[in-house]
């Protein structure tokens, strides 16, 4: 059986792809690497909601360390102003992929995947050239109405969903179009 790591962005977003990779005969381990989100507070409230999926699930769940000061250098430096879906979020897909595979380097996981590419505002063709290992698992969750399959889940877990990606400069365009549809 193949083990494969899914770094999971999210509780909702995962839940579409947790039975798909199960139902092909996968043995999952969740993997919530997020030092992208914006406070302590809400990386907590969507490590409860991932922790809710993986124990309704049976599997594990492993939490890498928060580190958002890291993320900020490393990823959104110089690229603040950067539209949704342009190179910071590019440059924080790579860093999450690196993390996940740097956790799976040393832990027995034969693959890896994630749980980005169920969300229909996440372009599955940047995520995969995020990473060029060769364990990385190309799987567009969005396909065999992956994300509709997300919400519906999310919704018998009673799982919190989220209006954002969770980095403060998604959270400030979500307050912008919020505000002009007010």
């Amino acid at each position: 059986m193949k083990k494969v790591l899914l770094h999971t962005c999210c509780g909702p977003c995962a839940s579409a792809c947790v039975p798909r990779l199960k139902d092909s005969g996968c043995a999952v381990t969740m993997y919530f690497s997020n030092s992208n989100i914006d406070t302590r507070d809400e990386y907590e409230k969507r490590l409860a909601e991932a922790r809710k999926l993986a124990e309704a699930e049976g599997i594990e769940l492993v939490a890498d360390e928060y580190d958002h000061d890291a993320w900020l250098r490393e990823v959104a430096d110089g690229f603040e102003s950067e539209p949704e879906k342009g190179h910071r979020c590019e440059r924080c897909y790579r860093y999450n992929l690196a993390r996940t595979a740097a956790y799976l380097e040393d832990s027995g996981y034969d693959a890896f995947c994630t749980s980005l590419t169920s969300s229909p505002h996440k372009p599955s063709a940047k995520i995969f050239a995020a990473s060029d290992d060769s364990r990385f698992l190309k799987e567009d969750f969005k396909k065999r109405e992956g994300f509709k399959l997300s919400v519906k889940r999310a919704s018998e877990l009673g799982l919190y969903r989220q209006a954002y990606c969770g980095c403060e400069f998604s959270k400030k365009d979500m307050e912008r179009r919020n505000a002009v549809g007010a």
